[in-house]
């Protein structure tokens, strides 16, 4: 963990996220906010993503709707309402900012009206960076992922960055590699060409399994 930042602008931030390094702060109330470069990243395999018996129970029974882009801000407030977070009032400002600008999306899973869980991140080149999820109802936020996972193949993405590596994601294919190894895969995604495409149809609960199956 580096050195606090005076001002990060969202001009600032991707490049930050270009050179493989990212904001957190201390805690909600927290005013500093300071860049990470972990010496292990975590990075989930687009073409190992696991999908479990139960999990593929819970996505043909369809207990929720997926959108994309739907309600960004609701994301990252969800992904902050915990007794522990990095994300305070300056650093969800930046990623509203982002959003605006077309370079973060989000992905959001719904009970009727309730949001039940979500993931967002930022895209560069063919790289998507996840920055965090949140679930309020069971396997909201695994089902968010699957969703992901199946646009940024759609979309032609090589590199999801998961930042850390948690047991949660450890289950879903995620691993950890080391800075330099995650340095050149980023340097190679970042000339590739990907575009993150919100306003595509969501696949139905077959079609993506039938693409997970295929591409697994």
């Amino acid at each position: 963990m580096g050195g606090a930042s005076p001002r990060i602008t969202p001009e600032l931030l991707v490049q930050a996220y270009a050179q493989g390094v990212f904001p957190m702060a201390e805690g909600r109330g927290a005013d500093d906010i300071f860049w990470v470069d972990p010496r292990q990243r975590g990075v989930l395999p687009l073409d190992a993503f696991r999908i479990s018996r139960s999990l593929r129970r819970r996505i043909r029974a369809q207990p929720f709707t997926v959108s994309f882009d739907r309600d960004f801000a609701g994301v990252v407030a969800g992904c902050a309402d915990r007794d522990e977070t990095w994300i305070n009032d300056t650093i969800a400002g930046l990623y509203r900012d982002l959003h605006a600008a077309g370079v973060a999306h989000s992905i959001e899973v719904w009970d009727g009206d309730i949001l039940a869980g979500g993931v967002y991140g930022v895209v560069l080149g063919a790289a998507f960076f996840g920055e965090s999820m949140f679930s309020r109802r069971r396997d909201a936020s695994k089902i968010a992922l699957a969703y992901l996972v199946d646009r940024l193949r759609q979309d032609g993405f090589q590199l999801f960055d998961t930042q850390f590596l948690t047991n949660h994601l450890a289950t879903l294919g995620a691993v950890e590699i080391p800075r330099a190894t995650y340095r050149a895969r980023l340097a190679e995604a970042l000339v590739q060409r990907a575009r993150f495409t919100p306003q595509a149809p969501v696949p139905t609960p077959d079609q993506l399994l039938q693409r997970m199956t295929q591409t697994s």
